[in-house]
């Protein structure tokens, strides 16, 4: 039986004991949302990976010091029998956000790590990763759990959806075109319940 609350915790614990070296990690996904907000139910909790985006500086700083990539293969290793495991480590590029995303990051305080300093997007931001799968229900579910949460406005979303910055890859942006009016129907539909 595990010590933590929840997996992400975990993860990034035991992440945390393989690092010798100061690290960030900018979270998103269920991790994000299990970490970063008050209020979550068992479902992020239960998410068995956790994901990061990584900058374009991270990615040269790792790339040239291979011992941040040898402490994640580690950890999965070590938490294989368990099916927890760091998963996708995106560059910036590669994921739907805000143009000035960088100034909005929020840190993540839990779990208390040495080695690890953790963040997440803005609210807004992380609404919009949540869009790169399209129309997928939990999505869908988690974009209406972070809504609720902090009171995010469609008034406050059509920017982000105007200047979202996107991977030129076509069936990219057919899943934010599929997510949208779905996206913005929650956003209506938290409005009228306010």
């Amino acid at each position: 039986m595990s010590i933590f609350a929840d997996n992400p915790s975990e993860i990034l614990s035991t992440l945390d004991k393989e690092l010798s070296e100061t690290a960030s990690l900018v979270l998103y996904g269920r991790a994000a949302i299990c970490l970063g907000f008050e209020g979550i139910d068992e479902a992020h909790r239960a998410t068995q990976d956790v994901d990061a985006i990584l900058t374009i500086g991270q990615l040269e700083e790792f790339d040239a010091d291979r011992e941040f990539w040898y402490a994640v293969e580690r950890t999965n290793q070590l938490l294989e029998p368990r099916g927890l495991y760091i998963t996708h480590l995106f560059p910036e590029d590669l994921v739907f956000l805000r143009p000035d995303w960088h100034e909005h990051i929020l840190p993540v305080l839990r779990p208390p790590t040495r080695h690890l300093k953790l963040c997440r997007p803005h609210t807004i931001d992380l609404i919009l990763t949540k869009m790169m799968r399209g129309d997928d229900p939990q999505d869908m579910e988690d974009i209406a759990f972070m809504v609720r949460h902090d009171g995010i406005t469609r008034e406050e979303m059509e920017p982000a959806f105007a200047n979202v910055r996107m991977p030129d890859v076509v069936e990219l942006h057919d899943a934010f075109a599929r997510a949208l009016p779905l996206v913005r129907a929650i956003l209506d539909s938290e409005a009228h319940s306010a």
